[in-house]
């Protein structure tokens, strides 16, 4: 982050007693243009023929991620979809080894074998992206029972780990949801199950394929808090997360989210993106929530357009140093094709 030299505190407009120092302002806003690069590189990457099978991009859902994880300790745990690379980055998972792991390099978090859909680090208790939709989700209960029952049956002294549980509109509509929506209510468990609602369940309309379209309200059902945000405003989406997981930390149980959101790429890079209208795509556009941010740190002055143009330059730094670092990276040997399926003593 570059050296900003005054210290100011202003209030969120849209949202009632909420105050952010510009330092934490300008980290959001470097988080998501990290977020945006990265994934425009991927892009650029994929059809250079440097990354193979699928690759699912985040572009225009940067405020959910940046909004809810730079929100959490080092101790806090994320649960992922396919659609991960945003994820890991917020939750401090180094570019560097995050491009090396789309590339199938050995220096990747995830030593070349996951690719894409399975970035994973233990270091950042980051729990990985999974492929099939709904599989993260009883994974993410677990990860938040563990916490309780170390402190708990253990008896540690620590407070309690949350974790944070993301997935799509798509996945509401299957089993795990529920059942976990249940037990986690159950159990009062440390967990935020965060619903990224970009309208889209690959290339099915979200009010074609749901009966009961506002998925917050679902979590009546269980007894849980279930919260509606603008999911193109980083704002809005950290003042609600800061609320869920005080509230899971203190030992108060779960909350579900849904963030109204857009990805402005198709299902995967694969997809042509035929199926959307062009004035559907072109009206969350016009939201998005970078240029958003962005005219809102000028518009209050909190940061001057020349702040703002040398922390893109050095996210952009960042992702040409993490394409040189995956393309000099070695690949794996064959002979450990094996390795990492079992533990190793």
């Amino acid at each position: 982050m570059c050296e900003v030299k005054k210290q100011i505190t202003l209030p969120i407009t849209s949202l009632s007693n909420y105050f952010l120092d510009s330092n934490t302002l300008l980290s959001l806003y470097e988080d998501m243009l990290l977020g945006r690069n990265f994934e425009d590189m991927c892009a650029q990457m994929y059809y250079r023929g440097k990354m193979f099978g699928f690759v699912h991009l985040y572009n225009g859902q940067e405020a959910i991620s940046t909004g809810v994880i730079k929100l959490l300790q080092k101790d806090d745990y994320v649960c992922s979809t396919y659609r991960d690379h945003v994820h890991a980055l917020s939750k401090g998972v180094h570019p560097n080894h995050i491009m090396a792991e789309l590339f199938g390099k050995e220096t990747g978090c995830s030593k070349g074998r996951g690719g894409s859909m399975h970035i994973f680090s233990a270091k950042h208790n980051f729990l990985g992206g999974f492929a099939f939709i709904g599989e993260g989700i009883p994974v993410a209960v677990g990860s938040a029972f563990q916490s309780v029952y170390r402190k708990q049956v253990l008896n540690q002294t620590s407070q309690l780990s949350v974790t944070v549980c993301f997935f799509g509109d798509g996945t509401t509509n299957n089993g795990q949801f529920f059942e976990c929506l249940n037990m986690s209510v159950l159990w009062k468990l440390p967990v935020i199950f965060v619903v990224e609602n970009n309208q889209w369940a690959i290339g099915m309309a979200h009010n074609r394929s749901t009966a009961f379209p506002e998925i917050h309200k679902k979590a009546q059902a269980f007894g849980l808090p279930g919260i509606e945000v603008d999911g193109m405003d980083v704002l809005a989406m950290r003042k609600v997360a800061e609320t869920a997981i005080a509230k899971a930390r203190s030992g108060e149980g779960p909350t579900l989210i849904e963030a109204l959101t857009y990805r402005f790429r198709g299902h995967s890079l694969a997809d042509p993106d035929e199926l959307r209208s062009r004035q559907e795509k072109n009206a969350w556009i016009a939201r998005d929530p970078i240029k958003r941010f962005k005219k809102y740190i000028l518009d209050n002055k909190i940061s001057n357009i020349d702040d703002l143009n040398s922390i893109e330059f050095k996210v952009k730094q960042c992702i040409e140093d993490s394409v040189n670092f995956a393309l000099s990276s070695p690949e794996p040997e064959v002979k450990e094709l094996r390795r990492y399926l079992f533990v190793e003593d």
